[in-house]
């Protein structure tokens, strides 16, 4: 009902405005025959002159010419004007010219004594000057402008469609903007071209001025002197003013136009008003007002010149020079401070929204009261550290791990800190003020007091001394760890273990973006036609989790596109991956040059191997090991592998293929950065040590 009602009210509204706009065009047209009493003459020239000095306002004020689509329009319209003006006047002059100055109306005999005074010569020189003016200067150039921006927004449409249709494609615009952007271009072109045409009607109203003021002298002198009995000098002396007077009324709003043409068109693709673009780009570079006020002191120190025009003029610009630069710095400031404050309360509103509230960091490290006060003065140095430490991630494992928000919580324990993942606490540890950690290990103590513990990050014996000793400690030949760097070492030991968790979705579609054209184009063959994006972030997350670095990225993807078409579970993606980037995956576990392997044995090789039950297709579908065995395994691996860390070994623990990740659920739980290798992915070109079996 409401919208009913709505056209119901502006549809009559509507009609109105068409019928009194048809109307007023009817009229101009009757103007062209039939006679019009002399005060209709000035108020048509009225509106015509109001009419062009409100159009070139409009030209002035507005930001872009296509703001102003229908001034060609309104060009013709305001030219059909002038012309019917101009037959009505003509009509009058030689009907009544021999009542005076004021036979075709008081604005015409009013111009005529104001610009002429009593010798019509001068009107004449005056209203050819001003053609000239209109037509050889402002008309030419505004129709070439025209012209050239006509040819320039045609040939540019079928470039400026396909970029709309490249943004759409990339999602950078969704189908409305597209929509506004192509009518706008349209419009644009169509705008142009309007204006190539209009340029003419300019042109053309100068031409039939001239015709008509030749025809108003030459006919009223005739009908002067044959009709009225006039002298020829009286004759020429009244006509001629009156067609002059005449002239100048329509040249003067022709003039007007020309010159808000000349602006629409030279404007281009400047945004602003006139006077901002205009005087915004002079007063950009004082230097040059400076040279030119310099300038104008010079000439008015010529002989012969007079000096205070020039002298106003140099101080003037001088003036300009230094006060547009402060006016433009303290408008540069204030809209920093603007943005500043904006962005200030949007933060305040986010940090004070239930949605921002809900967002927690992929990785956080919060302090307790008494570590943040500490950390304080040292907070530029973590940042930093820290800093370094998410690239050496970077280079280390091929994905920038995300930023780590520092924090306090006035929950966690005393004297603590607690490393934070999605918001779920995955380590806390105290730390001790002022004192140094040693490692020992199972090595001597140093002969010092203090106290025994275990290092965070590894697991390692060591000892807490007070900061007194450290030079002692020092001279007997160990090295102390301070707080900073304990801790560091800690947050990277537990994202190493947790990386498989901080790749996400948004991580892996940016890896896949800096990608050569050749692997982008390979990804879109596999993605989505055989493997999803998800399962892909699957894989290189279940290689993350071994500690295995996708910085190959492009390896992995070649062997993805291989297994792609015969596999579908991420987790034999994975395996069939690691078999085809075995070398960077040995080269990883080297030590001194040597592959150093711990095999698992024939006994448990062949227990993983009959645990395994598979379906009909021979696809493992369950790992069945019993509880007794799983705990005997656990034993006798555990005594094996420690024995060799005791000896100071780095080695991989070898097994079958198909047993290789279950042996590793087990593992993980005791050795979480053990290597497993399957004998798949023992890579031909290494020497290979064996360390003995678990047996």
């Amino acid at each position: 009902m409401i919208e009913n009602a709505t056209d119901a009210i502006g549809a009559p509204r509507s009609a109105g405005m068409d019928f009194a706009f048809a109307g007023a065009v009817v009229v101009i047209l009757c103007v062209f025959f039939l006679p019009v009493p002399a005060f209709l003459i000035d108020i048509g020239i009225a509106l015509s002159i109001a009419l062009s000095v409100l159009i070139l306002m409009v030209s002035l004020w507005i930001h872009k010419p296509l703001e102003f689509s229908s001034f060609p329009t309104v060009l013709l319209i305001a030219t059909i004007l002038r012309l019917a003006l101009n037959i009505s006047t003509t009509r009058l002059i030689l009907a009544h010219g021999d009542r005076g100055t004021s036979a075709a109306g008081h604005i015409i005999g009013g111009f005529a004594h104001l610009i002429m005074g009593d010798d019509f010569v001068i009107g004449i020189i005056v209203f050819l000057i001003l053609v000239i003016i209109n037509f050889l200067v402002i008309t030419k150039g505004a129709t070439r402008i025209a012209e050239v921006g006509a040819r320039f927004a045609l040939d540019a449409v079928p470039g400026k469609q396909m970029a709309i249709d490249a943004d759409l494609s990339a999602g950078l615009i969704d189908e409305k903007a597209a929509h506004a952007r192509r009518g706008e271009l349209e419009a644009e072109s169509s705008f142009f071209g309007s204006m190539d045409g209009a340029s003419k009607f300019v042109r053309g109203d100068a031409i039939a001025c001239l015709i008509i003021l030749a025809v108003n002298v030459f006919g009223g002198i005739v009908i002067g002197v044959t009709r009225h009995g006039m002298t020829f000098a009286n004759a020429a002396d009244i006509y001629t003013k009156l067609s002059v007077g005449d002239g100048i009324v329509s040249q003067i709003p022709a003039l007007i136009i020309s010159l808000a043409a000349g602006l629409l068109v030279a404007k281009g693709g400047e945004r602003g008003s006139t006077e901002k673009a205009v005087f915004g780009q002079l007063s950009q570079y004082p230097h040059a007002l400076l040279l030119a006020s310099a300038l104008m002191f010079v000439l008015g120190a010529m002989p012969g010149l007079p000096f205070p025009p020039f002298a106003l003029l140099g101080v003037s610009m001088s003036a300009v020079a230094i006060i547009f630069p402060m006016r433009r710095a303290r408008e540069l400031l204030f809209d920093e401070a603007q943005k500043a404050a904006s962005d200030q309360r949007e933060r305040v509103e986010q940090s004070g929204s239930i949605r921002e509230q809900m967002r927690t960091a992929d990785i956080e490290l919060c302090f307790s009261k008494e570590l943040a006060t500490r950390f304080v003065a040292s907070q530029a140095e973590l940042a930093s550290r820290v800093a370094k430490m998410r690239k050496k991630f970077a280079l280390s494992y091929g994905f920038v791990v995300p930023e780590i928000r520092l924090s306090d919580d006035l929950g966690a324990p005393s004297k603590s800190y607690q490393i934070k993942m999605h918001g779920t606490v995955v380590a806390t540890q105290g730390m001790r003020l002022g004192e140094f950690i040693v490692l020992t290990g199972d090595g001597t103590r140093p002969n010092v007091p203090g106290e025994a513990l275990r290092e965070p990050a590894f697991g390692m014996d060591a000892v807490s001394i007070q900061d007194a000793f450290l030079e002692e400690v020092k001279r007997q030949g160990f090295k102390p760890i301070d707080a900073m760097s304990l801790l560091l070492t800690h947050l990277s030991e537990v994202i190493r273990c947790n990386l498989g968790q901080l790749l996400s979705y948004k991580d892996m579609r940016a890896l896949i973006d800096r990608l050569d054209p050749e692997y982008k184009r390979l990804v879109d063959e596999i993605c989505p036609a055989q493997i999803s994006f998800s399962t892909l972030q699957s894989v290189l997350k279940l290689l993350l989790a071994e500690r295995v670095s996708i910085r190959n990225l492009h390896l992995i993807l070649e062997a993805v596109a291989e297994i792609a078409p015969h596999a579908r579970r991420p987790e034999a993606i994975a395996e069939h991956v690691r078999t085809r980037i075995s070398q960077q995956i040995c080269g990883d576990v080297l030590d001194n040059g040597a592959l150093k392997i711990l095999r698992l044995g024939n006994r448990w090789d062949l227990c993983f191997h009959q645990s395994l039950k598979r379906d009909s297709k021979g696809e493992v579908i369950e790992f069945g090991l019993d509880a007794k065995a799983v705990e005997q395994f656990s034993l006798e691996a555990s005594a094996a592998v420690r024995s060799r860390m005791e000896q100071k070994h780095q080695f991989a623990l070898v097994t079958t293929a198909e047993s290789r990740q279950y042996v590793r659920l087990v593992m993980e739980r005791l050795f979480p950065t053990l290597p497993i290798l399957s004998q798949l992915e023992i890579a031909k070109g290494f020497e290979v040590v064996s360390l003995g079996t678990i047996s």
